[in-house]
């Protein structure tokens, strides 16, 4: 609990050392129209310089398993981050037992370095879990970006088989954690976890993007 503490103690102070970031919402339409890149994609590995566990600079490797817009053939996709800010775009690192967790990335070319890419000051990933019959649909509610759609009116009641649709208690505030559990969002499983309990199917909210948005 003492490290735990202490790192969310250094995140606090990283990021108010840091100039703040104005974000808005943004359909998806838009966001896919401004990006280079908008794959789904699975997380591989990480190269992140850390701070008391923290990730706080260096790139993230995900395999691309479903192409929308690229500017080049790519299987793997870097995507580089630095410092803390709101809508970082920083991934977690699987271990070898485990799959990489699914996003659907939104990314744009590093000016630094063409051979790699970056997220976008409102964000560059959402989570995609894989339900009981084998398909892909976003985890709701989403996070990581700050999107104006409607997407409450896409989402449905889904039993997910992917391991990631389970979250700890403490990966939840008190609020978020009642909230979600009034909604329908959540339902207890085990001793000290929640499941997400409704999805977006990914085809669905492919349809809120347009075909002139995926054109390079």
């Amino acid at each position: 609990m003492t490290r735990i503490l202490a790192a969310l103690l250094l995140w606090v102070l990283l990021a108010a050392a840091l100039p703040a970031v104005e974000t808005s919402t943004i359909s998806l339409d838009d966001l896919a129209a401004k990006s280079d890149l908008v794959v789904l994609a699975q997380a591989r590995d990480t190269d992140y310089f850390m701070r008391r566990e923290i990730p706080v600079s260096g790139s993230a490797y995900l395999r691309v398993l479903i192409p929308y817009k690229t500017d080049q053939s790519v299987d793997i996709v870097e995507v580089y981050e630095k410092g803390l800010h709101k809508n970082e775009c920083y991934f977690s690192n699987p271990t070898v037992f485990e799959e990489g967790r699914r996003y659907l990335l939104f990314l744009v070319r590093d000016p630094d370095d063409p051979e790699r890419y970056r997220g976008h000051p409102e964000g560059c990933a959402l989570e995609v879990l894989v339900d009981s019959d084998n398909r892909y649909a976003l985890r709701y509610p989403v996070d990581g970006i700050q999107l104006s759609d409607d997407l409450e009116a896409l989402a449905r009641p889904m039993t997910f088989s992917d391991g990631y649709s389970v979250t700890k208690d403490e990966d939840l505030s008190p609020d978020k954690r009642n909230a979600m559990r009034s909604a329908g969002q959540i339902e207890a499983h085990g001793e000290a976890g929640w499941r997400y309990t409704r999805g977006i199917p990914l085809g669905e909210a492919r349809r809120l993007i347009g075909p002139e948005a995926l054109e390079r």
